[in-house]
């Protein structure tokens, strides 16, 4: 037994220091391919759209303030200025948008400067920080000439940009722009608002989309849930069939209040049951804790939580761990060039996301028709701005959030928590669920066996059907 232990162990540490080579050999040409690509689509973009298009890894802040948007510092992290009436709101953007050194060069950078007055014009604005309705801002008191001036740099952005040439522009991606509303693609299943017993919304994760919950778990439930319950699934800002504005940094404020928007104010809901998977779960957490009364219950899958040690930042630490730069397993990898290399996870959206109905109909064709194709819907109708912006802004964004969040739904929530997470999740560790239970106490911790990030749901979905409906009965006779 002492020799295979003593085999075994060699074997893990050689297998580490191979991939450890490897992913450094891979990741360092990995960073000058990012670097040609940037230059490559520079010219591009001059042909196609008849200008320069900034972007964050060769002209940092650029990309954020020539959309007209204002980028101030403050305490070190980063937040744009979004107008409302006579207010201005300090609204949080991560650094990880535009600071992310090479491998070689992955020196810690200083901190920005903090920022404690903004003079515009000679006025001095006073900025204070408070948690209002569950949501971190900042907010300013300034005179109506200032409101004036922003409102006519800020208010000129258009509401339907048109697609850039490397996105799809198909029907289904470019819908919401035929619309007049500004809302998100919702679908609804069972009975009216004034026959059903609760509502239930479903949040999906990065990369998805409400076909997530619709193709997979609504068949599956019972008739008496679809009798009982208003099941309303969405596609976030940005992907599946919502809007996906070119101009938007999709932050937390913008993917809450289109919620909001279209699902609370739009169905008049009024009390709610939420499910969330992946990125979701921020999502949800922060809907909860602005309407801790209305949440019945509040089931997390694999919430992306990672407790950030004293003394690091968070949403660099996050990103670190989320996207390590190791070549295996596929799924790091994968994660790993999304979050950390603009250009080419921008050429993969071009090859994958554009040409999204071709590869269906290659599989279609392959297989023989025999494979079911939803995922295709799912998870390639978005925009490289729309996936690029949400990752960085809400999972990364976030970090030093997530734990307010956590203490709010544990002193302020009555409501059930579930948690549930596949013990073979290589993207997201089962560590995290057990951070968001040690946060709060109460929340039930279920690891199933043998499933991954996505096998949680897709392939288990009459087992996970009825496990929603037996933690919806449970909080309503409680």
């Amino acid at each position: 037994m002492d020799i295979r232990g003593a085999t075994r162990s060699l074997l893990v540490l050689t297998g580490r220091v191979i991939n450890d080579v490897v992913s450094f050999i891979v990741f360092c040409f990995l960073d000058l391919l990012d670097v040609l690509l940037c230059f490559v689509y520079k010219i591009l973009d001059f042909f196609m759209e008849a200008e320069w298009k900034p972007c964050y890894c060769s002209s940092g802040k650029e990309a954020i303030t020539s959309s007209g948007k204002i980028l101030v510092s403050e305490r070190g992290e980063s937040k744009i200025i979004s107008l409302s009436s006579t207010k201005l709101q300090l609204e949080d953007i991560s650094d990880t948008l535009y600071s992310r050194p090479s491998l070689v060069s992955e020196i810690s950078k200083s901190t920005i400067k903090e920022l404690k007055r903004l003079k515009i014009d000679g006025t001095t604005i006073r900025s204070s920080e408070r948690i209002k309705n569950g949501t971190l801002r900042s907010t300013f008191t300034i005179n109506s000439t200032i409101v004036d001036m922003l409102q006519e740099k800020i208010g000129g952005q258009q509401l339907h940009p048109v697609p850039r040439w490397s996105d799809c522009d198909c029907r289904a991606c470019t819908s919401w722009s035929s619309s007049c509303k500004e809302t998100l693609y919702v679908r609804v299943e069972g009975p009216s608002r004034d026959k059903a017993r609760e509502d239930v919304l479903f949040i999906h994760g990065f990369i998805s989309s409400s076909v997530f919950w619709t193709e997979t778990l609504f068949p599956n439930f019972s008739d008496d849930t679809k009798s009982s319950y208003r099941l309303i699934a969405i596609d976030l800002l940005g992907f599946g069939r919502s809007p996906k504005p070119t101009d938007s940094l999709y932050t937390l404020r913008e993917h809450v209040e289109m919620i909001e928007r279209s699902v609370l104010e739009a169905y008049k809901v009024k009390s709610f049951h939420i499910v969330a998977h992946s990125l979701g779960c921020i999502l949800a957490l922060a809907i909860a804790v602005k309407y801790p009364g209305a949440v019945k219950s509040l089931t997390l899958l694999a919430p992306p939580y990672f407790p950030v040690p004293k003394g690091e930042q968070a949403n660099r630490y996050v990103l670190r761990k989320v996207a390590p730069r190791r070549v295996w397993p596929l799924i790091v990898f994968g994660s790993s060039i999304v979050c950390w290399y603009e250009h080419i996870s921008r050429t993969a959206c071009l090859i994958v996301c554009k040409n999204h109905h071709f590869w269906e109909s290659l599989t279609k064709l392959v297989t023989r028709n025999r494979m079911r194709t939803f995922m295709f819907d799912g998870f390639f109708c978005h925009t490289h701005n729309a996936a690029w912006h949400t990752l960085h802004n809400i999972i990364c964004g976030t970090a030093g959030k997530v734990d307010e969040y956590l203490d709010a739904v544990r002193d302020q929530l009555r409501c059930d928590v579930t948690v549930f997470h596949g013990r073979d999740d290589e993207l997201l560790p089962v560590e995290c669920s057990y951070a968001v239970q040690s946060r709060i106490p109460r929340a039930d911790v279920k690891v199933i066996d043998r499933k991954d990030h996505l096998t949680i749901v897709i392939g288990r979905q009459k087992t996970f059907a009825r496990e929603l409906e037996e933690i919806w009965k449970k909080s309503s006779s409680g």
